[in-house]
């Protein structure tokens, strides 16, 4: 009975049975959790898409290698994926990440600094249609090699690199239509099922989606937004909304361009600056679009991140303008009233400048505050220090002085000019208050009660100061009276604590001392450690315990003071009642010279 159930050696090496009842297993991918993973983790979270392209590369070649499928050694020799060829998962694995490569090629050309020009742009769409035809190829395979879901997911993705390339060509946008709505319609239905990773990771790009979509609706006419409205459609992140983003971009720029033909002139402090280059009108425009977020009704709703980045974009602006007023300045000639606009623009564009870097700064202090009040209660979220204020507001000292320099500097000052180089040195003096008021708690927080007291009063004096001021100009400043009248509050009670907590601690400091000098003894009877030679009676280990981080002491060293008997005092007394013999006759006596001079050379 062993012999027969044991299988024989023909049966082992002989092939395996190709009945067509033989059910092939099907390889599953995972395509957009795959390639999100890749994607995050290998430069497209900040968007380096040269990192990525390097990243595809790399794989492809490991990828190569593993499956012993190169392409010859020395000459090339292509070897091409077809359907007898796909083994094992990791072939799809190749076409996937292929098509990401070109994509992301494409993707790096179109990040081009000042845009891809007509030479590069070809290059842009033929790295494309490659994308396009690697992810046509995956569907197919996937469709006879894969589970559903995987081909579902492939045709998605053949989908929307179709729907980039036309998106991309600005041509047949019905058709770029359809394949986006494919897409979404596709991941949409993969969000319902599978577990919660893949159900947010479909629904992201469900909405990395929704704006291309939009913008295809709007450029075949079934849509009523706006060229400016458009804007508020591209707040999702994402690889997928890039090539939107730069379409958008674009578009704006185009709008602006037709803005600015209008705008002539530049408003500030009642005085207007005639503006020549459309350029310059473009960049000046797109600053004053982006100001409408950040000062518009809605700007308390939009958190403090996004804020930071519209400030960004409007410095950015701003030089960009300042670059070609002064590239206008340097090509103009002797027109002396050419140049004075030319002069008072750029001055103009520069106090702008200065304004909104004193807002930006002023956003910070308002973030790092908010952190500084809920230190105790937040664990997770870093701990804001006084210092950090005090730094914030020595740059808002600078800007401040800055933009006051600025302001005054110049032959003719005008009467508006005089009052707002008065608000900056009432800003000035605020911030000087602020200042001393988070200097002091700095040494309220290191512990000298003394500095921080005289600190506390310095604050409330130049908040005083500053609040009479302020009273005394015209305009819209009561935001920063109620902070000054807050601060003037905080330091009153502030000086007020370091005042009663420095009498504690110097009424606990003699106590301490009276209570340390009382238990002085001069004998040193009290022995706080016992030593081994003081306890040889009792068995204890000489190594000591192993939870107890001192080591063990044999005896004490240096070894303490003992008392010892002193010799006995002797007086000598008897000395001066002793009579000593003569010593006369031992002595020597002194022999006369006598004789002449002979006698006194030999002797």
């Amino acid at each position: 009975m062993g012999k027969e159930s044991q299988p024989s050696a023909m049966e082992i090496d002989a092939p395996k049975s190709t009945n067509s009842d033989q059910i092939v297993p099907k390889f599953s991918i995972n395509v957009l959790q795959l390639l999100k993973s890749a994607q995050m983790q290998h430069g497209l979270r900040h968007g380096d898409y040269t990192r990525y392209r390097r990243y595809c590369t790399a794989r492809l070649r490991r990828l190569y290698k593993s499956l012993k499928f190169t392409h010859g050694r020395g000459k090339y020799a292509k070897r091409g994926i077809t359907e007898s060829t796909v083994t094992e998962v990791r072939f799809l694995h190749v076409i996937l990440y292929t098509t990401e490569r070109a994509w992301s090629h494409a993707m790096e050309k179109r990040q081009l600094p000042n845009g891809p020009n007509a030479r590069q742009r070809i290059y842009l769409i033929g790295r494309l249609r490659k994308a396009v035809k690697w992810a046509t190829l995956f569907s197919q395979l996937c469709a006879i090699k894969a589970d559903s879901r995987t081909s579902l997911e492939a045709e998605a993705y053949e989908s929307y690199m179709r729907g980039s390339l036309l998106f991309e060509q600005d041509q047949n946008w019905d058709v770029a239509l359809k394949h986006f709505k494919s897409a979404r319609a596709v991941y949409e239905e993969l969000g319902k099922y599978g577990d919660l990773d893949n159900q947010v990771l479909c629904r992201e790009r469900v909405e990395e989606l929704e704006p291309s979509i939009r913008y295809c609706l709007h450029k075949i006419g079934q849509s009523n937004l706006q060229a400016s409205e458009l804007l508020q459609i591209g707040d999702v992140e994402g690889p997928a909304l890039d090539l939107f983003k730069a379409k958008l971009e674009a578009v704006m720029a185009e709008a602006r361009s037709q803005q600015a033909a209008s705008m002539t002139e530049f408003l500030w402090l009642g005085h207007r600056f005639p503006i020549s280059n459309a350029k310059t009108r473009v960049a000046i425009l797109k600053a004053q679009e982006l100001e409408k977020d950040i000062h518009g009704p809605q700007a308390d709703s939009i958190p403090a991140d996004k804020r930071l980045v519209i400030f960004d974009k409007i410095f950015s602006a701003y030089h960009e303008a300042r670059g070609y007023i002064r590239a206008d300045l340097a090509t103009t000639g002797s027109t002396e009233s050419v140049k004075d606009d030319l002069n008072g623009l750029d001055k103009a564009v520069s106090a702008v400048l200065g304004e909104r870097t004193i807002e930006r700064n002023l956003l910070l202090v308002k973030v790092a505050k908010s952190k500084l009040a809920k230190r105790h209660d937040d664990k997770n979220e870093k701990v804001t220090k006084p210092e950090e204020l005090v730094r914030l507001y020595d740059l808002l000292l600078q800007n401040t002085a800055d933009l006051s320099d600025l302001v005054s500097s110049g032959r003719d000052k005008k009467p508006e000019e005089v009052s707002f180089a008065e608000v900056c040195s009432c800003k000035s003096l605020a911030f000087r208050a602020q200042r001393c008021f988070y200097v002091a708690k700095s040494y309220s927080v290191a512990g000298k009660r003394a500095e921080a007291y005289a600190l506390y009063g310095r604050a409330r004096n130049l908040a005083d100061d500053a609040l009479k001021k302020f009273q005394m100009l015209d305009g819209d400043n009561k935001t920063m009276m109620k902070e000054l009248e807050d601060l003037y509050n905080e330091s009153r009670s502030n000086s007020c604590i370091e005042h009663a907590l420095g009498i504690m601690e110097e009424k606990k400091t003699q106590e301490n001392l009276s209570e340390k000098i009382s238990k002085i003894s001069l004998t040193g009877t009290e022995q706080l450690e016992k030593f081994l030679l003081d306890k040889l009676d009792v068995y204890e280990s000489a190594v000591g315990d192993s939870n107890v981080k001192c080591t063990p002491r044999i005896a004490g060293f240096p070894p303490a003071f003992q008392a010892i008997s002193r010799n006995p005092i002797v007086l000598d007394l008897a000395y001066n009642m002793i009579e000593f013999p003569p010593i006369e006759n031992r002595m020597k006596k002194d022999r006369k010279v006598k004789g002449g001079f002979i006698s006194r050379i030999f002797g």
